[in-house]
């Protein structure tokens, strides 16, 4: 298959960094560099609001633009960073430099998960606060402010208004947990999650949240977790099978004309 007609841009969510020491996208991006992608990871922050997120992905996106001498990009965004790719492009101008948006586990409808926390005392709130954002800076972050973050995140009723979507493709994706033991490391925010909504989960966010537009379905069938989906601790089989469907959505592209 040929590579896609734009750059792809991966952009990952909280928590997550991309630096020399750790990939967000663990091996997704060498995996399809090899198979002849122009791929790259935006360096986003891990703790970073949305607003401070669009803007440094806008500035990330420009820099690929003028070295790759590229119209547009593709764009795949997991978590938050569907969030942060939104903004870009709706407030940023950027609807001419984006010619597809994917979503991946994006909570467009927030997360019951934030609610929840905020509901914590103030000052424990702003206790951990302090520190975690100490960590990131160090870890590179440059704006980082998780309270704000976990605002953001908290649960609403309605997605906002999309404004671009005649000129930017747009689908969406998302991923089911099955079992808490399915994943160790997410399992304790299933449990909360499937307590919270009632509702199928990544076990963060619910797919009810993940619908964006083109909504095409689970990524994978069998039971994948918010993080696996992005190579987190994802077990060698089931690492084989999310590196195929990024090839099967990059795939996708290439026939849509992208």
């Amino acid at each position: 298959m040929d590579a896609t007609r734009y750059p792809v841009i991966l952009v990952h969510g909280i928590i997550l960094k991309d630096n020399i020491f750790f990939k967000s996208f663990g091996k997704i991006e060498k995996k399809l560099k090899q198979r002849g992608y122009s791929v790259s990871t935006a360096p986003t922050d891990g703790f970073g609001t949305i607003e401070n997120n669009a803007a440094q992905l806008k500035g990330y996106i420009e820099k690929i633009l003028e070295k790759e001498h590229a119209e547009k990009v593709n764009i795949v965004a997991h978590s938050k960073g569907g969030l942060d790719s939104i903004r870009m492009i709706e407030t940023m101008g950027m609807e001419d430099k984006v010619a597809s948006l994917t979503t991946l586990c994006t909570p467009h409808l927030g997360s019951p998960i934030a609610s929840h926390i905020l509901g914590y005392p103030k000052w424990i709130l702003t206790f951990i606060a302090f520190w975690i954002n100490l960590w990131y800076r160090i870890f590179g972050d440059k704006q980082p402010n998780c309270l704000e973050v976990c605002r953001q995140l908290k649960q609403r009723d309605e997605a906002g208004v999309i404004h671009f979507a005649e000129k930017v493709y747009c689908q969406s994706y998302s991923t089911t947990l099955k079992r808490a033991r399915d994943d160790f490391i997410m399992g304790i925010p299933f449990y909360f999650s499937k307590r919270l909504e009632k509702k199928a989960t990544d076990g963060l966010v619910a797919i009810d949240s993940a619908r964006f537009e083109h909504y095409r379905g689970n990524c994978i069938e069998e039971s994948v977790s918010h993080s696996e989906i992005v190579g987190f601790m994802a077990n060698r089989k089931k690492m084989e099978r999310v590196i195929g469907f990024y090839i099967q959505l990059l795939n996708g592209l290439v026939e849509m004309g992208f």
